[in-house]
């Protein structure tokens, strides 16, 4: 029987590969050759790898359309605001999904595909001086590429992943410098060797900065998190892990940082006007305050003496704000943060200061941001201060909805069913609220996560039959019954699938619950993946209950996309499992 449903989810996925390559979505058809063959490798790599090479020859295509598109975006947004700064979203990048899938699979695959961009990015590699330069966040692909790849297989082969990763590490980065905190806890001596060239070529390097440094310093004091700053004091900050506990560092290791650190920072500034570094005169000012407290405690007295006298004499050249500034840019990964109720305080102080009422209004949204981190309600209360009625709305569906991911976080079942209840929310975002209360409620009140599923099931009944979130919905309601009515839960997968058919913007793949605001000079969202809104999840349970009943009803889907995931969910619950 095992032998027989294998083989027919084999049949499943070639006949699935037949209907792809007529896919006139050349995105969807890219992806699913490649999930394709990624499921049928252990059974057939011959067939995959052909897979993987189809997948390739479509993913070329969406990428260099949508490059084409993004360089016309810029074009025009140019030609609107008089060549002043551009905002464009970047193309989808297909062949790294397809890469990261083969190379997986097959290196010398995973080669040859590299190879490939190499050949068509020749230029961006001559260029990859300027373009990888260590105060830079933008590293080419190919080097971003092989460096993810490498990253994925450090978990299994480090010599592997060291093959792939090494041709990439010639230029300091910091796609280069995470990866090597991720190498040091599988080989610690292989990635101080590789750092120490870092250090080295970031020395001889006119062009390293104050942004270098920081770079740098998250190697040695907290890994997988970035601070950078800009000329006009704006922070970024990114981390690729929660894990960023200080690793032990041999005191050679840490003493070379301060020596080349020190003699970046401490290079003289640039005349008036041709300043060309990242982080500038202000942003060089603020790196100095963060990593003041790092050469205190761990460099020689001299080098911290040094450091301090520089921010001194940068100190008349920034504005007062700068002086002043204490928050979580220049403190995160180093220092402890600012208490809420510190932050609370200095943020009141301000809004008794403030002069106008557009100043006013955007310190009662952080006020209320602030609210949202502490789980608590009185936050809507800074919203209903506003006097801007559009922003008043904007900032009121905004804080609401975070109260609710916060909620859902703390696991606070009360305030979730609270906001689902008068919170100014969508249908959608009321049946998410609701269903992320049913599975907190699953093991301990079966009656009240039921009600919950009830309630959350008529929110999504409401939504128009159009709208992509309504078969969203359903699914996480089937997902939700699943330890608790089986029967109903077929019911919901049925009617799902009855919403994906009316909806052209469902995938089947995108479950994502997003809330934003935007207003003069401010910006903010959020996002919260919710992989229950997936078709892929539900069907592969499904099928691991009744195989056949589900291969039948993936038939009712009647869009290439929802079918597609569908389809490989199923085979892939039938091919990966574990023999008994």
């Amino acid at each position: 029987m095992i032998k027989e449903r294998r083989d027919n989810a084999q049949s499943l996925l070639l006949s699935l590969a037949s209907d792809a390559g007529r896919f006139n979505d050349q995105t969807l058809r890219a992806r699913t050759q490649a999930r394709i063959a990624d499921v049928l490798w252990s059974a057939d790599p011959d067939r995959a790898r052909a897979l993987f090479r189809k997948a390739w020859e479509s993913a070329e295509i969406v990428d260099q359309e949508g490059q084409r598109k993004v360089e016309e975006d810029i074009k025009q947004q140019k030609a609107r605001n008089g060549g002043g700064s551009v905002s464009v979203m970047g193309a989808p990048n297909i062949r790294g999904e397809v890469l990261r899938l083969a190379a997986r699979r097959d290196r010398a695959l995973g080669e040859e595909f590299l190879g490939k961009l190499r050949a068509e990015q020749q230029q961006e590699a001559s260029d990859s001086a300027d373009r990888a330069r260590n105060n830079t966040p933008d590293t080419p692909e190919a080097i971003t590429q092989r460096l993810s790849l490498a990253r994925q297989l450090l978990d299994t082969d480090v010599a592997r992943a060291l093959q792939f990763a090494d041709p990439a590490l010639t230029n300091l980065s910091r796609e280069g410098l995470d990866f090597l905190s991720y190498l040091r806890d599988k080989d610690a001596a292989a990635a101080d060797l590789r750092y120490s060239a870092f250090l080295a070529r970031a020395a001889a390097d006119l062009q390293s900065d104050a942004n270098t440094v920081s770079f740098l310093s998250s190697y040695i004091f907290t890994p997988h998190l970035f601070v950078t700053f800009s000329s006009n004091g704006g922070t970024s900050t990114s981390s690729t892990s929660r894990e960023n506990a200080t690793p032990n560092v041999p005191a050679q290791l840490r003493d070379a940082f301060f020596r080349t650190a020190s003699d970046i920072l401490l290079r003289p500034l640039a005349p008036p006007g041709q300043d060309q570094t990242s982080a500038g005169v202000q942003g060089k000012y603020l790196m100095l305050k963060r990593l003041q407290p790092l050469f205190d405690q761990f460099a020689p007295r001299e080098l911290a003496e040094a450091i301090h006298a520089q921010a001194d004499a940068l100190a008349a050249g920034v504005p007062e704000d700068a002086r002043q500034r204490d928050d979580d840019g220049l403190r995160e990964g180093i220092r402890p943060p600012q208490t809420l109720d510190d932050r609370e305080k200095i943020l009141q102080d301000r809004i008794d200061r403030a002069k106008t009422s557009e100043e006013r209004n955007a310190l009662y949204i952080q006020m209320a941001r602030l609210y949202v981190e502490k789980g608590d309600i009185r936050a809507r209360d800074f919203v209903a201060k506003i006097d801007d009625s559009d922003l008043r709305k904007q900032a009121s569906a905004f804080i609401d909805g975070s109260l609710v991911m916060r909620a859902i976080d703390k696991k606070d079942v009360d305030q979730i069913f609270q906001l689902a209840k008068d919170g100014d929310l969508t249908h959608f975002q009321k049946s998410w609220a609701l269903l992320q209360a049913a599975k907190l409620l699953v093991k301990t009140d079966r009656e009240r996560s039921l009600g919950a599923i009830e309630e959350a099931t008529a929110e999504a009944r409401r939504m128009e039959e159009l709208d992509p979130d309504r078969p969203r919905a359903m699914i996480g309601i089937a997902n939700a019954l699943r330890p608790l009515d089986r029967a109903r839960s077929w019911d919901a997968a049925y009617e799902a699938i009855k919403a994906a058919n009316s909806s052209e913007g469902f995938t089947g793949e995108d479950g994502l619950i997003r809330l934003t605001m935007q207003s003069k000079g401010m910006s903010s969202s959020r996002s919260s993946s919710v992989a229950d809104f997936n078709v892929a999840g539900i069907f592969t349970e499904l099928a691991k209950e009744d195989y056949n009943r589900t291969v039948e009803l993936t038939r009712g889907f009647q869009r290439e996309a929802p079918r597609a995931s569908a389809t490989i969910a199923i085979a892939r619950s039938v091919l990966d499992e574990k023999k008994n």
